[in-house]
């Protein structure tokens, strides 16, 4: 998925100027994480292409996503694949930082696919460092930046790799935090979990369910779950 533009079924991605490109682990995030009835707000912190707040906008006509993205090229990407698309009404792109940005509201969800690595080797390129590793938004700043923005009966879906989740976890419980609900991706039936989305908010919305989801079979076809799960949005499913 490293190509200049990504097609969907229903809208389309364009992310030569993004330094984080459309991935399979985020397609799987804005097409798994749960949508509860009472969600009409959603903020999506960390915008990048605009793919999270395109795939929560076709899934539920009834709610409305602010998204914001630090980087002001990837911001304009996004707000031209936002105004590409059927939903440019009901998704606001904002270009600004998600830890002094007055956000007028408070969000019944909260969507993050936010920058992944503590402490591995950076890129010769600012932008892409800023986008996968920790240096502009911490795991803590993002924690912070999620409890001042969550409505009290809202709950967030954030997206890491398997070690960080681990990290993750802690931060919650420390903080209060109730974890619900958490899938874990393994890319084929013998492999390690590469990627865990973990739902979470203040109060315990339901009983909390551990899923996995294996991406492909060990022939290299993908899986019965993640046709199931990923159809509605690629166009050769």
């Amino acid at each position: 998925m490293s190509n200049s533009y990504f097609r969907f079924k229903q809208f389309n991605i364009d992310q030569e100027h993004c330094a984080m490109k459309v991935t399979t682990d985020a397609c799987i995030q804005g097409a798994w994480t749960p949508l509860l009835p009472h969600v009409h707000r959603a903020l999506d912190i960390g915008a990048g292409t605009g793919l999270l707040s395109l795939m929560l906008a076709q899934r539920n006509a009834d709610i409305t996503i602010d998204a914001i993205e630090l980087d002001n090229e990837a911001a304009t990407q996004a707000s031209n694949n936002v105004a590409a698309s059927s939903w440019e009404n009901r998704i606001n792109i904002i270009a600004g930082d998600v830890c002094t940005h007055p956000f007028s509201c408070r969000y019944d969800m909260i969507i993050s696919n936010p920058p992944f690595f503590n402490n591995s080797l950076l890129s010769d390129k600012q932008n892409k460092n800023l986008a996968r590793h920790t240096l502009s938004l911490t795991y803590t700043d993002l924690l912070n930046a999620i409890s001042a923005n969550l409505s009290d009966d809202g709950y967030a879906s954030v997206l890491l790799p398997y070690a960080e989740y681990k990290i993750w976890q802690s931060l919650l419980l420390k903080g209060g935090w109730v974890e619900f609900n958490r899938l874990e991706i393994c890319h084929s039936p013998n492999a390690a979990v590469k990627r865990v989305i973990c739902v979470f908010g203040k109060k315990e919305l339901e009983v909390i369910q551990q899923e996995t989801l294996v991406i492909k079979d060990t022939e290299g076809k993908y899986m019965p779950q993640f046709t199931a799960l990923l159809s509605p949005y690629y166009l050769d499913l």
